[in-house]
């Protein structure tokens, strides 16, 4: 009996140990949650996800009627949450992550004056944040030379000498 009752004890272990065990493909963390490209392909899917927004906003000025006007803005505010959502992907430095929060500012401002009902005032965050963004490509593609130019050696500091690479750009 004895016998029998340890099978089934670790019969029941190893299969609860199994379903629970982690699977090699499965991610954890939050930094699988994201990443799953390159920053900038982050960059150009937010930046098309901002044209789209412009877009509907552009259509609902020219042409849209009043039934539809709950409609579409619903599809620009889905827009700017989804364009919110692909900015996650960018994480190239701290540099850039400051300035993507602040794009995602103007995000925000443009859904609030979406919801507000404020058409202009929305295209005129999303170019914003467009730019911005756009801006955000430069700040990643640093040459060593860049990198080199921004940094003062410590030796340099602590003897009180002059650095003639430091801070000099090409």
């Amino acid at each position: 009996m004895r016998i029998i009752k340890s099978i089934v004890m670790t019969t029941a272990l190893v299969i609860s140990l199994d379903s629970a065990m982690v699977k090699a493909e499965v991610c954890l963390g939050m930094a699988c949650m994201y990443n799953r490209m390159t920053p900038t392909q982050g960059i150009d899917a937010t930046i098309v996800q901002i044209n789209e927004s412009l877009k509907a906003i552009q259509s609902r000025v020219n042409g849209g009627s009043a039934d539809s006007k709950d409609a579409s803005d619903e599809v620009i505010i889905e827009n700017i949450k989804d364009a919110l959502k692909l900015s996650k992907e960018i994480n190239a430095n701290d540099k850039v992550d400051r300035n993507r929060n602040r794009a995602n500012g103007d995000l925000k401002k443009a859904r609030e004056a979406v919801q507000e009902g404020d058409l202009n005032k929305a295209s005129e965050e999303l170019k914003v944040a467009e730019k911005r963004f756009k801006d955000l490509k430069g700040m990643i593609d640093l040459t060593l030379d860049d990198r080199e130019s921004q940094q003062t050696h410590m030796l340099n500091r602590i003897l009180g000498t002059e650095d003639k690479k430091a801070g000099a750009r090409k």
